[in-house]
């Protein structure tokens, strides 16, 4: 694009910046500088974004979800209720791996649905029933892990819970 359409000015405090001017929290990373746009070439030098900028972003993500999200709580705390029963049923080393694939899904699943949620949100503030078909889908995928999750630990904690039966 000619003359720099398209392309966003690095932000900074202030004015210009709407999330400084606001105290919007999770953005006081000291990356809030460089600013990606579809616009911004990767080639020139101009799209460089620093790799532990990238971490900060990815964490001040999921610290939203968290937050804003009261299904990721409820998901955490049946994560730490399964490591605790594996640790007191004393699981083998294979279902363990099934254990942390299946809390690691479920979490992804819901940090993947809340950034559907977000950016319907702001595509389409209104009432639109391709927003809601996105936002339901979002919610699907959140069910099929969550339901993948309570197969894999009923198939790993019931034999041992039985067994003490």
């Amino acid at each position: 694009m000619a003359g720099g359409e398209g392309r966003r000015p690095a932000p900074s405090a202030g004015a210009e910046n709407p999330a400084a001017a606001s105290g919007e929290p999770g953005r006081s990373c000291r990356c809030d500088h460089v600013v990606r746009t579809a616009a911004d070439s990767r080639t020139d030098g101009t799209g460089r974004f620093p790799l532990l900028c990238a971490f900060r972003c990815a964490a001040h993500g999921i610290g939203y979800a968290f937050v804003s999200q009261r299904n990721l709580k409820i998901q955490l705390a049946c994560a730490l209720a399964a490591v605790a029963a594996g640790l007191v049923l004393q699981i083998s080393r294979a279902e363990w791996l099934a254990i942390v694939a299946a809390i690691t899904l479920v979490a992804t699943a819901e940090v993947v649905n809340t950034a559907v949620e977000s950016v319907t949100d702001l595509a389409s503030p209104a009432w639109h029933p391709l927003a809601r078909a996105a936002k339901d889908a979002g919610a699907g995928a959140v069910l099929l892990a969550s339901a993948g999750a309570a197969v894999i630990g009923l198939i790993v904690f019931l034999p041992p819970l039985l067994h003490l039966l």
